[in-house]
């Protein structure tokens, strides 16, 4: 008889708080720590803080960088504006987040989610961004209307707003069951990002429809930079299964019985055939792919992240 092997969905929502990123500790605080990871391997940067070319106002939000305040602006309209520099407007960060259910995954060698990892990368990357006073947002795949995210904004207060996001998300919705709306998304995340910014879209691409991919791919024009970054489990990556094994989709209702040891060849190269698809339409326009497992070093993950971003701009 095969063995019945039930896809694990992990806890996510308010439980990825108990996720244990090698000590249990919240999504902030392992954020931080792998932060920490990546600038302790990291050139300390020439330049910091805001460039010498100004860019213009805008309205002050709690968390900005106070020393960017144009008091001026209190005395004359009786509000604050925050002056912004060239090089702070061209460097916003985009977080891009797959929020449906085949995300839910978690193979028996890991201690959370594909979600709760891509919330743990995506968490990181904000803080780096903060870090450097670059402005963030937040936007998912598959959920809009069902989740919220977080629009652009500056300073630590804009890390708790997207933080707060990423711990109430939840996988839940199924790509495959409205196409159209992959492509509402797509236009959504291009009309909220501007000419210069960085989107990186964390997902498995799992079931992703393919009239989707051109979409979704194509919002790394119009001089945005789009790096995409496959978040996969080892047994994913692997098929780590033995003998018989009875297995059945996240999304939909396929469910098939096979022999893994017989068809793993034939899986990994099909799975390298779908990620090179999504790797040559990602460069096609000028971005790049990171693949990761879930059972890697955050911190790894990260630098390869930035890496990508780096060599994209190169």
């Amino acid at each position: 008889m095969p063995t019945s092997v039930s896809i694990a969905r992990a806890p996510i929502g308010a439980r990825l708080l108990k996720i244990d990123w090698g000590a249990i500790s919240p999504l902030r605080i392992s954020s931080r720590r792998v932060a920490e990871g990546y600038y302790a391997g990291a050139h300390r940067a020439a330049r910091r803080g805001a460039g010498v070319e100004f860019g213009g106002q805008r309205p002050y939000v709690p968390g900005d960088d106070l020393r960017f305040l144009d008091r001026r602006s209190l005395l004359k309209h009786d509000r604050l504006l925050v002056r912004e520099f060239d090089t702070d407007t061209e460097r916003a960060l985009w977080l891009w987040v797959d929020a449906s259910r085949s995300m839910s995954f978690r193979g028996p060698s890991v201690t959370g989610s594909k979600l709760a990892f891509a919330a743990l990368l995506a968490a990181t990357l904000a803080r780096i961004a903060v870090s450097g006073h670059d402005p963030i947002g937040l936007s998912w795949l598959g959920a809009r209307g069902l989740l919220s995210g977080a629009a652009p904004g500056f300073g630590w207060m804009q890390f708790e707003r997207v933080v707060d996001a990423l711990e109430r998300a939840d996988a839940t919705t199924e790509l495959e069951s409205d196409p159209a709306e992959l492509g509402l998304d797509a236009a959504l995340v291009s009309r909220r990002t501007r000419r210069g910014s960085v989107i990186v879209l964390l997902s498995d691409f799992i079931d992703v429809p393919d009239d989707a991919l051109r979409s979704i791919t194509s919002v790394g024009g119009g001089g945005r930079m789009l790096v995409l970054v496959q978040v996969l489990d080892p047994i994913e990556l692997s098929l780590g299964y033995r003998g018989k094994v009875r297995l059945r989709a996240l999304e939909g209702t396929l469910e098939v019985t096979t022999d893994a040891d017989l068809v793993r060849a034939e899986y990994l190269r099909r799975l390298e055939a779908h990620t090179s698809r999504w790797r040559d339409a990602a460069i096609s326009h000028g971005g790049r792919l990171v693949q990761a497992s879930s059972g890697e070093d955050a911190v790894l993950v990260v630098r390869r992240v930035l890496d990508a971003i780096s060599g994209a701009r190169a």
